[in-house]
């Protein structure tokens, strides 16, 4: 029996075209600088952000580490969605690594303008400086959920009268893109700096890059050293990346199509859908239980891998190694374990 693997978009193969590229890279090495292919890299996703410079690393983790390292001081927060990656998934690294705590508003589709403003209002009675900013597009733990545009602007336009700095955690950011029309410039347009990732819906084996003004990324670029991620021939993972960029963005309409058709099958088999699907991430539950994990490990033996997103809530995630026979068949076999 194949397994059927939801748990991620993480857990996508590298396509033979894609091997074939990287196979065939131009490589120097990027702690000179002189790797042609992360140099390519680096400049087309600068542009395609309309950022004036970005810096490839390993992880969409180390991308927004940078990002904290390079914003905020010691001693101050920043102030992020109550599920936001940062928080929930990163290992306490703020305060680890830079000394920067994280301070949760809103709720799990975002926050807005007027709850950063009471939050930013709350230091004069002995809360930390928000020193920084925090958005995610798409909200991953919040089942891919686009953050409005609108109040991205909004809270873009608060914090910079406030002279605060944005960072906006764009791992999925391209699924924004493809859902929403906007361009991935006018996406980024809300904040001061942006992380990508490559390795989730793009289908690459590895690698991040975070954007920004010329000064924010000399700065990261100098940090990437300190935090272990400065590569020497990394364009062999840079040339995964250029492949990405020219044939998987636009097939994210299809991973999207998918996780709606399966969240509908869900809706019909009696499950609870916690949020309609917008990008490629699907949530259900069962109305009486049983708690996720409990229900993960029969869906498991049946061929279907998922992950319990919280302790009454599992997450399905499609992705580029998921067509529309491994919907079928995952239906299917999460009928049976239902029934």
């Amino acid at each position: 029996m194949q397994l059927i693997d939801l748990r991620s978009d993480t857990v996508s193969k590298p396509t033979q075209a894609m091997r074939e590229a990287m196979a065939r890279a131009e490589v120097g090495d990027d702690c000179y600088a002189d790797d042609p292919s992360v140099n390519e890299l680096e400049r087309r996703v600068a542009q395609l952000l309309g950022k004036p410079a970005a810096v490839f690393v390993p992880s969409g983790t180390m991308a927004n580490q940078l990002a904290v390292a390079t914003h905020a001081r010691p001693g101050e927060a920043l102030a992020c969605a109550p599920e936001a990656h940062v928080l929930v998934h990163e290992d306490a690294a703020p305060a680890r690594l830079s000394g920067v705590q994280t301070m949760p508003i809103g709720d799990r589709r975002g926050f807005s303008a007027a709850q950063l403003l009471q939050r930013l209002r709350e230091e004069s009675t002995g809360w930390p400086r928000v020193g920084l900013v925090w958005l995610e597009n798409t909200l991953g733990l919040a089942g891919g959920l686009v953050w409005k545009f609108e109040q991205l602007r909004a809270i873009a336009e608060l914090a910079h009268a406030e002279r605060r700095p944005i960072h906006l955690d764009g791992a999925r950011l391209w699924n924004a893109h493809v859902a929403t029309g906007r361009s991935m410039a006018e996406l980024a347009s809300v904040a001061d700096s942006v992380s990508v990732c490559l390795s989730k819906g793009l289908g690459c084996p590895v690698g991040s890059l975070l954007c920004g003004e010329l000064e924010f990324v000399s700065r990261a670029r100098a940090s990437r050293h300190a935090f272990g991620g400065a590569m020497r021939q990394s364009g062999v993972l840079a040339a995964a990346g250029l492949h990405a960029l020219e044939h998987h963005v636009d097939r994210l309409r299809d991973d999207h199509r998918r996780a709606r058709e399966l969240s509908h099958a869900l809706a019909d088999l009696g499950c609870w859908r916690a949020i309609e699907p917008e990008t490629n991430i699907a949530l259900f539950a069962l109305p009486d239980g049983p708690d996720a994990e409990v229900l993960c490990a029969p869906l498991r033996e049946a061929g279907v891998l998922c992950y319990p997103n919280k302790y009454d809530e599992i997450r399905l995630v499609v992705h580029l190694g998921i067509d529309d026979a491994a919907i079928t068949t995952a239906i299917d076999r999460i009928r049976r374990v239902l029934s």
